[in-house]
């Protein structure tokens, strides 16, 4: 009894041995179809088309464990530089010849495809073993190696725990691997290493690039027990590749960045876990976690539905209003035949968001009288409005060569006008600021006594506080009213009616208000004086200052509608 089971279990462990050696010998190129020349993208289309075709979750056909076995290695082989470079040259990955007569003190053994090295398993059968299972004989000898660390070995030459923990894992919990699979109930594909051309992202990168910043970006979790790392990375390749400039993508490492992965509730499974980074839903982003068909055009259909949609779909209508106008952003509208707003004007309203308003509309042809009107002869088109309402035709008849140079030479475009709104912005500050300077109510000292109440100023408005309170109050109702025109004619000297407007600190021109005021006015936080330089009178209003109240006081001096008294003395300043 215990022979037949011994002679069983070696007839199942050589046919376990013959698939592994079937997979390794195979040639990659054949397995995936392509040529010997073909690209690193005709490779990763072939294998993840493959991969998707016989993956054991999805294809229970005999004999699809064993073709995914095979696609695995041949990826494996044909994806990394150095293992294609020594297959092309020895039919080795490992830089070895692949099929070649055995050294000396082999008895004319041969190597066979190996995937070992020093320190790992190495099985060896010679023809004359074969002649006992029903082989020809021979005079050469044939040398199988299994990757993994050696733990002894055995009489035959190999470990049978490593044969073993191949199919079912071993004691680590990290699973052993044969052909791809996992040691779990359900096989995955992939190997322990990781991500080599999709960029890590920790903490720091996540917050700093990511959060907020109006890109989407495709993401995908994992830890390095977990397989699967190849085939998804393959499918988030060639999506980033079909959505260059519009996505960008990242992967996470769960094992070093294991605090990021809490937070974000990411942290894989049985296998990486994919997500997109949306704004979709808000204007602020938040990650997606993707849950379809694991293949790359379900994926790219899931990426370009959570593009940013901050541009606002208007009709022709829309343009003819005076709403394009705003106060602060500048507008940029697309003009186009599109039914729906284009993925790149989609991933340009999230790059400039908060910064730029955009909106697009869907025009028939340029023959349109409204679009004529805008000065636009060819579509697609963009017109822009600055935030003083002034219209620019961007570009007209735009050309799309690729995803990514289109987004590149329209971000060109809208920065330039960005930066155009921002020098017209300022332009206009400075005007304004200048204006304010020029109807600003001066403060009375020495050096302009004698242009705003010397002996050729008719009327000098005086506005007197106590503190910069009432000083605010006085400006703003003597600005006002100095804008007015009362009764008098412009004096052509100071460009204003024949009459001037100052304001007196009282706090330290106490003296100065002792010329009207024996007390000078002390029981008052400011006082309005009109005063006549050449007369030496005065008259006060000492009441509640409005703009109003203030109107009525000084169109009462101006007419002579009010009784004025003369000085105590000539006023002086300090």
């Amino acid at each position: 009894m215990f022979n037949r089971r011994l002679v069983s279990l070696i007839i199942a462990t050589a046919s376990l041995l013959l698939l592994t050696i079937d997979a390794k010998t195979l040639d990659p190129y054949k397995v995936l179809g392509v040529e010997r020349n073909a690209s690193q993208r005709e490779i990763q289309k072939a294998f993840h088309k493959l991969s998707l075709q016989y993956h054991p979750d999805k294809n229970k056909a005999k004999g699809a464990q064993a073709k995914f076995a095979e696609i695995n290695n041949a990826y494996e082989i044909l994806s990394d530089e150095e293992k294609r470079k020594n297959y092309d040259m020895y039919g080795d990955e490992k830089g070895n010849p692949g099929f070649q007569a055995g050294s000396p003190g082999d008895h004319g053994g041969y190597t066979y495809f190996t995937n070992g090295g020093p320190g790992h398993n190495q099985f060896t059968y010679r023809p004359s073993d074969w002649q006992s299972m029903g082989g020809q004989g021979g005079s050469k000898s044939f040398s199988f190696s299994f990757g993994g660390p050696s733990d002894g070995p055995s009489p035959s030459g190999f470990s049978m725990n490593d044969i073993f923990s191949n199919f079912f894992g071993d004691n680590s919990g990290a699973g052993g691997q044969f052909g791809g699979f996992t040691g779990s109930s359900r096989a995955r594909p992939g190997s322990q290493s990781t991500p080599k051309s999709i960029r890590a992202l920790n903490s720091q990168v996540y917050k700093k690039e990511i959060v907020d910043r109006g890109m989407t970006w495709l993401l995908f979790s994992y830890t390095t027990s977990l397989k699967g790392h190849q085939h998804v990375e393959s499918m988030i390749e060639e999506v980033a590749s079909s959505l260059k400039g519009a996505v960008k993508v990242g992967s996470v490492n769960c094992d070093t960045e294991a605090s990021l992965c809490k937070d974000l509730g990411i942290y894989p499974r049985r296998m990486p876990r994919v997500f997109v980074y949306s704004y979709k839903a808000s204007e602020k982003g938040l990650l997606v976690e993707y849950d379809g068909d694991w293949g790359a055009k379900p994926l790219k259909s899931f990426c370009q539905d959570h593009l940013p949609r901050f541009s606002k779909r208007v009709d022709l209508n829309f343009l003819k209003s005076s709403s394009v106008t705003v106060d602060k952003f500048p507008t940029v509208v697309l003009l186009s035949t599109k039914k729906d707003t284009p993925v790149i004007w989609r991933v340009l309203s999230g790059l400039y968001h908060k910064r730029i308003i955009f909106y697009d509309v869907q025009v028939q042809d340029a023959s349109d009288p409204t679009v004529k009107k805008l000065g636009v002869d060819a579509l697609p088109a963009i017109v822009g409005w600055l935030s003083n309402g002034e219209k620019h035709v961007l570009k007209t008849g735009i050309a799309v060569k690729d995803l990514k140079s289109a987004i590149h030479d329209l971000s060109g475009l809208i920065e330039g006008f960005e930066k155009k709104n921002k020098k017209a912005a300022s332009d206009q500050s400075k005007k304004a600021s200048t204006d304010s300077r020029e109807n600003q109510i001066p403060l009375l000292t020495k050096s302009n006594f004698d242009a705003l109440c010397g002996d050729k100023i008719p009327v000098c408005i005086i506005g007197a506080f106590r503190s910069f309170k009432e000083r605010k109050k006085l400006e703003s109702v003597l600005n006002t009213v100095s804008q007015k025109s009362l009764s008098r004619q412009q004096n052509s000297a100071h460009g204003r009616d024949s009459i001037s407007y100052t304001l007196l600190d009282a706090t330290k021109q106490a003296s100065f208000l002792n010329a009207f005021d024996k007390a000078g006015f002390k029981s008052l936080d400011k006082v309005l004086v009109a005063y006549k330089p050449r007369k030496g009178t005065f008259a006060a209003f000492e009441g509640e200052i409005t703009t109003e109240e203030a109107e009525k006081f000084i169109s009462a001096v101006l007419n002579g509608d009010i009784r004025f008294t003369r000085t105590r003395q000539s006023p002086l300043l300090i």
